[in-house]
C-alpha cells in the first residue's frame, strides 16, 4: 500500500545511526506444526524491498506451481500465476515488495547515506534491527538516536528537523567498507521474525502485503480442486510501494488484459490507543474489509455490491474504510485498455509501514473464504452485468 505523498522524515532532536551487528538466523519453524503459519513465515521474512524482489518472487513461484496451469512474468518481475483457460479474464493482485531502503552512498569515514524506500514515520526508523544485503552476504545492523544524554541540546526546535540517514557498519573508512562488500544500491530490509501471539494473533514485518500474496496462494491451492467459471491470474506484482505508480501491476494488467481486477492489501486498523476516529474504521477480529474511498481509485460500486451479497451469503461480516492516505495497485489495473471493474479486499492490519504489524488469523481465513466463493461466481454474465453502464429497461 502506498502513500498519495511524501512528508519529509523528521525526528525529535537528533540524526539516526545504524551500527552493524552479527548475521542473525532465522527464528525456527511454527511449533504448531500449521503448513500456512510456515508459509507465512516464509515470505513475511523473506528480503524484499522495491526494485530487489527476487526472494520473494522465487518462493511465490514455488508456491503457485502445484495449483496453476501456467506462470510467466512482466519484463519487470511481477509473477503472473494462470489458473483455468477459458472464461472471463480475473486478475487477482498483492504485490511482493515491503518497504526498505537502499544504500546511496559510502562516505569517507565509512558511514554509509541512506535512500529510503516507501513511507515511514520516524518513530519507527529508531532502534530497530536491519539487514544489508551486501555483495558478501547479509550484514545486520541498529538504528539509533543520538544518547538521550546529548541529544536534548540539539536543536531548539527539534519537530522541524529534517533527519538525515546513515548507516555504521563499524567501518573505519570508504575502502573499509567497500571491502565488507557494501555498495551504492545495496538493498536494506526491516528485521522482524514471524511470531505467533494469543488469540489467533499473528506479528511479522511486510503484511504490507505479504498478506495478500498468502491469501492469493491459499485461493489458488483451494480452486486448484474446485470448479470456478473463469480464468484466474494471481498477480505477484513489484514496486508498488515508493510509488504512486504500481508499476508492476501496471504491466502486468497490459499482459493480461483483465475483464474484473481485485487487489489484496492490508487494511488500517484503529482499534489503537490515541488514533483519531475519523482516520479509519477496521478492527482487528472484525472480518475483511473493502476500501470505499482511497487516492488512487474509487471502487466499481456493481463489484462492490457483489461482493457485499456474496459475503452475505456465506455469513461473512465486512469491515469498510475511507482513507485518504491509502492507494494501491487497483488503481493502475483499473486505467487498463478502456479500463476495468475493480475494487480492493483487506486484511485488517495493524501498524502497517513498521517492522510489526499483526493480523488477525480469523480475518485472514475469512479474507480468503470470501475470495473464494467470488472467484466462483464471477462467470460470463456475472462479469457481463458488473462491466454494463447500460440504463435499466423500463
Amino acid at each position: 500500500m502506498v502513500r498519495s505523498f511524501v512528508i519529509a522524515a523528521v525526528a525529535v532532536g537528533a540524526l539516526i545511526f545504524v551500527a552493524a551487528a552479527p548475521a542473525r538466523a532465522q527464528s525456527q519453524p511454527s511449533p504448531q506444526g500449521d503448513r500456512l503459519l510456515d508459509e507465512m513465515k516464509q515470505l513475511t521474512e523473506a528480503p524484499g524491498p522495491p526494485g530487489a524482489e527476487g526472494p520473494v518472487r522465487d518462493l511465490m513461484t514455488e508456491y503457485f506451481k502445484p495449483y496453476v496451469t501456467k506462470i510467466t512474468y512482466d519484463g519487470l518481475g511481477s509473477v503472473i500465476a494462470q489458473q483455468g483457460t477459458s472464461g472471463p479474464k480475473i486478475m487477482v493482485d498483492a504485490h511482493m515488495d515491503e518497504l526498505g531502503a537502499e544504500v546511496r552512498h559510502v562516505r569517507p569515514d565509512g558511514y554509509i547515506s541512506v535512500q529510503m524506500l516507501g513511507y515511514w514515520l520516524p518513530q519507527a526508523l529508531a532502534d530497530q534491527r536491519w539487514t544489508i544485503l551486501g555483495s558478501k552476504g547479509p550484514v545486520l545492523a541498529v538504528s539509533q538516536l543520538l544518547d538521550a544524554h546529548v541529544a536534548s541540546g540539539f536543536s531548539r526546535n527539534p519537530a522541524d528537523e529534517h533527519v538525515e540517514y546513515f548507516m555504521d557498519i563499524g567501518a573505519k573508512n570508504a575502502a573499509d567498507a567497500s571491502a565488507m562488500g557494501i555498495e551504492p544500491g545495496d538493498p536494506i530490509v526491516p528485521v522482524s521474525p514471524f511470531e505467533t501471539l494469543p488469540n489467533h494473533r499473528l506479528l511479522a514485518k511486510a503484511w504490507d502485503d505479504r498478506v495478500g500474496c498468502i491469501a492469493m496462494i491459499e485461493a489458488a491451492r483451494r480452486l486448484a480442486k474446485e470448479p470456478h467459471p473463469n480464468q484466474i491470474f494471481y498477480t505477484a506484482t513489484i514496486q508498488e510501494e515508493g510509488s504512486i505508480e504500481m508499476r508492476g501491476a501496471t504491466t502486468s494488467a497490459h499482459i493480461i488484459n483483465p475483464d474484473i481486477g481485485i487487489a489484496l492489501e492490508v487494511g488500517i486498523t484503529n482499534d489503537t490507543p490515541g488514533n483519531r476516529p475519523e482516520a479509519a474504521l477496521e478492527t482487528l477480529g472484525g472480518g475483511p474489509g473493502i476500501m470505499l474511498y482511497g487516492f488512487s481509485e474509487y471502487p466499481n460500486r456493481n463489484l462492490v455490491k457483489f461482493m457485499q451479497t456474496t459475503a452475505g451469503e456465506k455469513n461473512i461480516p465486512l469491515q469498510y474504510d475511507f482513507v485518504q492516505g491509502f492507494g494501491d495497485d487497483a488503481g493502475a489495473i483499473k486505467l487498463n485498455g478502456g479500463g476495468v471493474p475493480v475494487t480492493t479486499l483487506l486484511v485488517p492490519t495493524r501498524s502497517t509501514h513498521t517492522h510489526n504489524g499483526i493480523i488477525d488469523r480469523q480475518d485472514f481465513d475469512q479474507t480468503v473464504e470470501l475470495l473464494v466463493a467470488m472467484l466462483q461466481k464471477l462467470d460470463a454474465d456475472t462479469v457481463a452485468k458488473i462491466k454494463s453502464f447500460e440504463p435499466a429497461t423500463k
